[in-house]
């Protein structure tokens, strides 16, 4: 019998006692079935360790170029990004496009032994674009028109800008594309990092395209918005308006459709660019982006050959690089990430500065992006910038060519890549047991609709993904942020907090996950809205309900109630909303109670066995150091409970990056991170793998030290 997506719904709901919703599927949902999480069919060997730089040669004389080469070769630099703002080098004029003089960079680079990122150019548009041509501009949520002058000011809806994109892409690929200095190609320079959602005009005739696509009819769009409420039924998609002020707040469900078609659409223009790239090179192609941009990663990952982010943390800021390097690193699996922009000394802009890194401190950053799975990292920027809105910036050298602060910190990072390298080329990270779900479907519905406004809880989607990650790091584990639409394959516990709408697909794969032996941890907020970010008619936390074991009885907010709730003997704070839930299967437990006379027997907690696994709901947020001390011991319970390997026995501020050689023996490189010391108890007899030294029962770091472990040998 040949099974279909709708026959295996029916199955999965079948075995977790939940009844399969209608079978259409949002356009959100659906590409995530074909998302990021595939592994490449031929596995990727890591040749170097890349140490780059972003490099401007278009802003300085030409016969610098060589004095530049002979710096880098002394200083270990064997990368240079280029090109991301150069559009107006390249085609000064409409039409005019010469890349002879990237040519010639190409050639002096490529014989110096020194490879080039390639970048496309259009985040930076040149004023011939746009002067004269104001419905060409970048239009932002409350209406106003940005001007040329910065960059990302140009509305990418607009068909006149992206045929100008797509010719200056193709002609670059054309002309450059066969050169054999490049070794890879980012496509723009950080998509969405000064603005969010486009309102231009062209932005809204492509959304009224765009519902047409995802709802087929108006009837089923006004159907799903249920759009009767204040009489915002439409009769045409040409009706439908953009989410720009209106005298109090716009529907949830328009909200959140238009920024899923803002995201979707910028993935469009990074995969054109992509696919007239293909036509004239092989080499891989990529983004440079961040978590916190208005894009849908998992998307924008999906037809690009690997991931790569940019952060400039300062020294007390570490934790962000870690948690981005378990994003990035899960984002495509079996490729390395690259960290593409990063300060040699301090970040800054006009009327701003971040503190300069302490000695040491780029040292262990890059040893630590290196060891949890990264290719290169490259400093922004090679030279400072003499003019512009980033002159306050830090660089390698000065404009008027000194070593700068960080020039002997690049240094540092040059002799730790020589010594990391024979083992991290023969090695690769380890396959984390536990991980938490990163939706950029939640991320768009938090958006519009904040899960709390209480000053502890953290206030943005990333910070509430971040607090769990950094909370699992915190016990010792090794784990992995994983988009929603990736596998599951070596994981043993999957925590997926606030994650109001639980699609049919992901669903299936957990219960897969569950039913073979794993625990899913569901955290507050999780199942509480549809796909269209309406509120569930069949159950308060929708198919969750059935797949937890649960009848959810309320759904309110707790903060500011002083409501309490008891488990494990203990009586716990909370905060943000609460799903007061019964038990409705007979394999659910009541772990946690909810101690309130206006919601009598109900519980917080809830944990029911699933095949050999189990569903553990915890619908309410523990706050205060007694929250945290029982999320912890709840991690730690269920991490035993799945046999999962035990934790790094490490101190705050040291953070252990666990790999696996060719011989399939373990490697561990270990980084101070807080510049305050650290330690790590060590299991037995374990061999510094530079030194050929034996260690014994503990390593004891200095600030920003690192090293290299064989354990158990």
């Amino acid at each position: 019998m040949i099974t279909t997506r709708r026959d295996t719904i029916k199955l999965m709901a079948s075995a977790a006692g939940l009844t399969a919703a209608a079978p259409y599927i949002s356009a959100n949902t659906a590409s995530l079935a074909t998302g990021s999480a595939t592994r490449s069919a031929v596995p990727y060997q890591m040749k170097k360790l890349v140490h780059g730089v972003c490099y401007y040669p278009e802003l300085w004389p030409e016969e610098d170029i060589d004095r530049d080469i002979a710096e880098m070769t002394k200083l270990g630099i064997n990368m240079i990004r280029i090109g991301e703002f150069s559009w107006s080098s390249i085609e000064p004029r409409e039409g005019e496009i010469s890349t002879a003089f990237f040519r010639k960079v190409l050639d002096r680079f490529h014989a110096a032994g020194i490879s080039v990122v390639f970048c496309t150019p259009t985040p930076t548009p040149p004023i011939w674009l746009t002067h004269g041509h104001p419905d060409r501009l970048f239009v932002n949520a409350d209406g106003d028109r940005l001007v040329h002058g910065s960059r990302q000011h140009v509305s990418y809806e607009h068909p006149a800008v992206r045929t100008a994109c797509y010719r200056i892409v193709e002609e670059i690929a054309k002309t450059l594309g066969d050169h054999p200095s490049i070794i890879a190609w980012q496509i723009d320079n950080e998509i969405k990092c000064h603005v969010a959602e486009d309102f231009s005009p062209g932005a809204i005739v492509a959304w009224h395209k765009w519902l047409k696509n995802r709802y087929g009819t108006i009837e089923r769009l006004n159907e799903e918005w249920s759009t009767h409420i204040w009489s915002t039924w439409y009769q045409s998609f040409e009706q439908v308006p953009a989410p720009l002020k209106t005298p109090f707040l716009h529907s949830a469900s328009l909200s959140t459709a238009y920024r899923l078609f803002n995201r979707e659409s910028i993935a469009e223009f990074v995969d054109q660019q992509s696919e007239i790239i293909r036509r004239y090179s092989k080499a891989p192609i990529t983004h440079n982006t961040n978590p916190a941009f208005s894009v849908n990663h998992e998307r924008l990952f999906k037809n690009l050959d690997f991931a790569s982010y940019d952060a400039y943390p300062s020294s007390t800021q570490w934790h962000s690089l870690v948690f981005r390097s378990d994003m990035y690193r899960a984002a495509k699996p079996g490729r390395p990430f690259w960290l593409m922009e990063t300060s040699v000394s301090h970040n800054g802009w006009l009327g701003t500065h971040s503190p300069m890194h302490p000695d040491g401190y780029l040292m262990a950053e890059t040893v630590l992006v290196y060891g949890l799975g990264g290719e290169a990292v490259c400093y922004w920027l090679w030279r400072q910038q003499r003019a512009g809105s980033e002159i306050s910036h830090s660089a390698v050298l000065s404009s008027w060519y000194k070593p700068t602060t960080g020039y002997s910190q690049v240094q540092q990072v040059e002799a730790a890549r020589k010594q990391l390298e024979p083992f991290l080329i023969e090695s690769e990270p380890q396959v984390p047991e536990i991980a938490v779900t990163w939706s950029d479907h939640a991320r768009a519905m938090i958006e519009t609709e904040p899960m709390d406004k209480d000053e502890n809880f953290p206030a943005t989607y990333q910070a509430l993904i971040q607090q769990w990650q950094e909370l699992i790091l915190g016990l010792g584990y090794h784990r992995d942020v994983r988009f929603e639409g990736a596998s599951l394959e070596g994981l043993k516990v999957l925590v997926t907090p606030a994650m109001p709408f639980v699609s049919e697909e992901f669903l299936q794969r957990v219960i897969t996950f569950v039913q073979n032996g794993g625990i899913w941890l569901v955290g507050p907020g999780t199942g509480t809205r549809d796909r269209e970010h309406t509120v569930p008619l069949n159950a308060g936390l929708g198919l969750l309900d059935s797949v937890a074991g649960v009848e959810t009885q309320f759904v309110f907010p707790l903060t500011g109630t002083d409501i309490t709730g008891t488990a494990a003997n203990k009586t716990l704070n909370f905060t943000g909303w609460c799903a007061a839930v019964k038990p409705a299967h007979a394999d659910t437990r009541v772990l946690g109670t909810i101690n309130s006379p206006l919601m009598p027997d109900t519980a917080f907690l809830t944990e029911r066995r699933l095949g050999k696994g189990k569903v553990v709901l915890l619908s309410a947020h523990p706050t205060g150091a007694e929250g945290k001390a029982f999320v912890e011991n709840l991690i730690k319970g269920y991490a035993k409970e799945a046999q999962m390997a035990a934790p790094f026995e490490v101190s705050a501020g040291t953070v252990v990056c666990p790999r696996v050689d060719r011989e399939g023996k373990p490697l561990w490189v270990v980084i101070n991170m807080d510049g305050a010391s650290g330690r790590l108890k060590l299991p037995g007899k374990t061999l510094d793998a530079i030194s050929g030294k034996t260690i014994g029962s503990t390593l004891n770091l200095k600030e920003y030290e690192w090293r290299v472990l064989k354990p158990g040998v």
